[in-house]
Formats: structure tokens, C-alpha cells, sequence
């Protein structure tokens, strides 16, 4: 948990003034929701449908985002969040999209402020479509608004069937669920039926996928998807 914006902060009950945790809390976010509503009005001026990927580590956001790249009809540009090294985004520039490095240092996600420094960077008007690849975390990415139209959830086969349970806020605020490595359901004993059922219950208005980027099955489906959804994307202010 990073220090920085609280989230693994508790009050204690000897803390002599037991309010403020609760009230750093507050202004952080209270901050960062601000932020997003400038993003997202500056996002929607230039046409751009803008994707938060969220994840555990590993789960397959930039394998996924590699072949996205190279299957969407659309000029995508992408915010890759890690908090040390840029092997991510070196990867990424290989498809010859616009890809912005965001060291987050010791913050275990990103945030509206720095999602904005970094489209800066960006030629946007040349853009349909901005992912933003968070940093992989099952927790903090839940809390922090960046402004974006859909906010994504990836969930592995290896990392089991329970993880909707275990973590619940961040599927609960996710748009669109997408269960990537499917081909490795087999092998990793994956229960895809109480999957989609803890899913249901957690994230009940959340749109499922499954795909997989090794073998490129539901890409297709999850490429239209991204299609029929910036298709029908809020405009203008």
C-alpha cells in the first residue's frame, strides 16, 4: 500500500487526534475527483474515448494491449503507470503507437494529476482512443477517478476463481470485466462457472469477456466491443 495517498493507513484508537487520517483522506480525494472532471471535459473536447486497464500484476494488461494495438481500427495512443522501469512501454512502442512512461515512484497507482501531465505529451488530436495502462494493483486504482469513459478490470485464470471476492471494490466500479489467459483454464483447474457467478454477484452490471492474447481467442469480439463503445461515446462538453 503506498503511504502517499493513505490507503493503508488506519486511525489507531491512542492516536491523539484520531480525525485527521479521515480528513487527509478526504482532501486527497476529494482532489483527484476534481482533476478527473478536467480531464474528462478535456478528453471529451477532443473526441477522445479514453479505457483505464486495471489489474493484478501479470494479469495480461500490456500482452493484451500489444495485440489490441495491432487488431483496432483505431489511432490509439497509451499512459503505461509502473513504478519502476519502462519495459512496459518499450514493448508498446514496437506496434508504433504513442505510449507515455509514468514512473509512479513508491505510489501503487495512478492518478487524475498524473494522467494529465502525461496526455500533455501526447498529440491528441490525432487520437480516437487513449488507454491507460494502471499500475498493477487490485486495490488503490479503485478509489482514484482519472477521467476516463471505461474503466476495465482484468482478472487471470492463474490468479483463481475467488479474486472477485477478495477484492470487491475495484469489480464493483469496473465497466467491462475481461478474463484473459482462458487458455490456460485446463491447466490451472480454473471453475469458470463460480468465476462468472462471483462476478454476477459482485459486479452485476459489469459486461464479462473472455479472451486470450496468446491465442487470440475473443479478440475479435473484445476489438468490436472497444468499436461499438467509442462509437457511442459522450461528445463534447
Amino acid at each position: 500500500m503506498c503511504i502517499e495517498c493513505g490507503c493503508g493507513q488506519q486511525p489507531h484508537e491512542k492516536h491523539d487526534h484520531p480525525h485527521r487520517v479521515v480528513s487527509v483522506h478526504e482532501s486527497i480525494f476529494a482532489d483527484n475527483d476534481r482533476r478527473a472532471e478536467r480531464n474528462r471535459g478535456y478528453f471529451r473536447a477532443h473526441g477522445l474515448f479514453v479505457v483505464n486497464l486495471v489489474s493484478s500484476p501479470g494479469a495480461g494488461k500490456t500482452a493484451l494491449l500489444e495485440k489490441t494495438l495491432g487488431l483496432l481500427p483505431l489511432r490509439s495512443g497509451v499512459v503505461v503507470g509502473d513504478l519502476e522501469t519502462d519495459l512496459d512501454a518499450i514493448r508498446l512502442r514496437k506496434t508504433g503507437t504513442s505510449v507515455v512512461q509514468v514512473a509512479t515512484g513508491t505510489l501503487c497507482h495512478l492518478d487524475a494529476a498524473m494522467v494529465a501531465r502525461a496526455v500533455g505529451t501526447l498529440n491528441v488530436k490525432t487520437l480516437a482512443v487513449l488507454f491507460i495502462e494502471n499500475v498493477g494493483n487490485l486495490v488503490c486504482p479503485a478509489a482514484f477517478d482519472l477521467g476516463e469513459d471505461l474503466r476495465v478490470t482484468l482478472l487471470s485464470v492463474p490468479e483463481g476463481e475467488d479474486k472477485p471476492l477478495k477484492y470487491p471494490p475495484l469489480f464493483r466500479s469496473s465497466n467491462w470485466v475481461v478474463v484473459t489467459k482462458i487458455d490456460l483454464e485446463e491447466a490451472c483447474g480454473f471453475d469458470r462457472e463460480a468465476c462468472l457467478g462471483h462476478l454476477g454477484r459482485v459486479a452485476p452490471k459489469a459486461r464479462i469477456l473472455e479472451l486470450s492474447s496468446k491465442t487470440g481467442a475473443g479478440m475479435d469480439q473484445w476489438c468490436d466491443e472497444l468499436v461499438r463503445a467509442y462509437e457511442s461515446r459522450p461528445k463534447g462538453l
